[in-house]
């Protein structure tokens, strides 16, 4: 009889970790959303927003460093809720930020095949909006069937995809230090520096945006038992990453301001392109089109690898539909709920682009950003001696700081993604008294069978 081998492999290293947090990071955000930025504020003090967002998410991966390294598990967020709230609201708000995941994931990673596809329009200007959306979730697909492999494999296929990253933004990077101009860089509309309402609406807007691209600087830590060596690992992983990263997005976007007006960049949907196609030509520009739909998709295939981890995580504890946590029997994956996700995913990509950036936004921030925030307070109170394998610089300073954003941020999202994100969670708080009442779960009494608990 053969046995079946059901556990997953620790495969990853801290470059695979580092890689995957980067690939995730710079995806189709910058590429495409600095556009969207720059018409937020309306000129390139929408810089000031990417200083924000960079500051609010290097604070942030100080949150994720303790927590992942303090509380290891495969599923991230879903663990350092549940363990942190234990003693009151643990498992509703652990059943809260997987409902709310099933929404703000799968749209997170739409977001990018929808970007991606863009781009493609570049070199076939001729597809329709139609023909964009159906190709996004022809790829979304395609992801899924990569991922029915090894978790080897897909490490290395993530090193790949983030070389490709990394060539991608160092030809973006030459092209503007070879073509700067100035003038271009700091052409401030008149009286743009006046700390009106409208000028913190946009900056607000422009941090949200900026906060977007930036997301994914935790992506590894939803893998735990699949790296080896996590307490070491992950806090190098995700400082590095967001550290390095926020680096290159300011130098790479300060650079695009310099070679073309922001006028213009504001009304591009593939600006990287256009300016290459502007300084080199249409072939040239197709190439490194390639190279950009490339690095998005990156950034999708790592994050349906660590997102597929997170409903398993909660199934595997008896939070969720106890299908998925199945794991494949020869590959070593939780494949079932793989395809729950992959399959959001394909949904959610035949929606508007700034829709889906809404909808991933709105229904994180209450619960994930803001909840792992006051948890790492929570554990450093009630569990003084824990063990930190890492411990947060200059706490709790870092937690005031990407609390204040994150609270900033969502507020600028405005009434529609505010009131999205709310409904979202009320829902998910129906279906959890319908859970907890089923599995006689709290707040409802545990039901007494013989001298047995159900």
């Amino acid at each position: 009889m053969q046995l079946k081998n059901n556990h997953l492999d620790r495969s990853l290293g801290l470059l695979h970790a580092t890689a995957s947090n980067m690939s995730t990071m710079v995806g189709i955000g910058p590429f495409i959303t600095f556009p969207l930025i720059i018409s937020a504020i309306g000129g390139p003090q929408a810089m000031f927003g990417w200083a924000i967002g960079a500051i609010i998410a290097i604070s942030d991966g100080q949150v994720w460093a303790e927590l992942s390294t303090s509380l290891p598990g495969e599923g991230g967020t879903y663990i350092y809720l549940r363990e942190a709230y234990k003693k009151y609201f643990g498992k509703l708000i652990a059943f809260l930020f997987i409902w709310s995941f099933l929404l703000s994931g799968p749209f997170e990673i739409a977001s990018g095949f929808v970007g991606m596809m863009h781009y493609i329009s570049f070199i076939w200007p001729s597809l329709t909006e139609t023909h964009l959306r159906l190709l996004s979730f022809a790829a979304g697909v395609m992801t899924i069937i990569l991922h029915y492999n090894r978790i080897k494999f897909v490490g290395t296929l993530t090193l790949i995809l983030w070389s490709i990253m990394l060539v991608t933004v160092a030809s973006t990077v030459i092209v503007g230090i070879i073509h700067f101009n100035p003038a271009y860089a700091f052409a401030f509309p008149k009286g743009w520096f006046s700390f009106s309402w409208g000028f913190v609406l946009g900056l607000g807007s422009a941090t949200l945006i900026a906060m977007y691209d930036l997301l994914g600087y935790y992506n590894i830590c939803y893998l735990e038992e699949e790296v080896k060596n996590p307490g070491y690992v992950f806090p190098r992983a995700i400082i590095w990453s967001v550290i390095g990263v926020s680096i290159l997005y300011a130098v790479m976007n300060f650079l695009i301001l310099g070679v073309t007006h922001w006028k213009i960049v504001a009304n591009s949907t593939h600006i990287v392109s256009d300016i290459f196609k502007n300084y080199y030509g249409q072939n040239i520009a197709v190439v490194v089109t390639i190279l950009v739909v490339l690095t998005a998709y990156g950034s999708i295939y790592s994050l349906m690898m660590s997102y597929s981890r997170i409903p398993f995580a909660a199934a595997r504890d008896g939070f969720f539909f106890d299908w998925l946590k199945a794991i494949h029997p020869t590959k070593h994956f939780p494949h079932y709920s793989l395809l729950v996700v992959g399959a959001i995913t394909c949904i959610a990509s035949l929606f508007d682009l700034a829709f889906i950036i809404a909808a991933t936004l709105s229904s994180r921030i209450l619960i994930q950003f803001i909840g792992q925030i006051v948890a790492l307070t929570v554990l450093r109170k009630t569990k003084p001696d824990m063990k930190r394998p890492y411990k947060m610089w200059l706490y709790p300073t870092p937690s005031i700081v990407a609390f204040i954003g994150f609270g900033f941020i969502f507020i600028s999202s405005g009434f529609e993604a505010i009131s999205l994100g709310i409904l979202w969670l009320a829902i998910g708080g129906g279906f959890f008294i319908y859970w907890a009442k089923t599995n006689s779960e709290w707040p409802f009494p545990i039901k007494i069978s013989g001298d047995t608990l159900e």
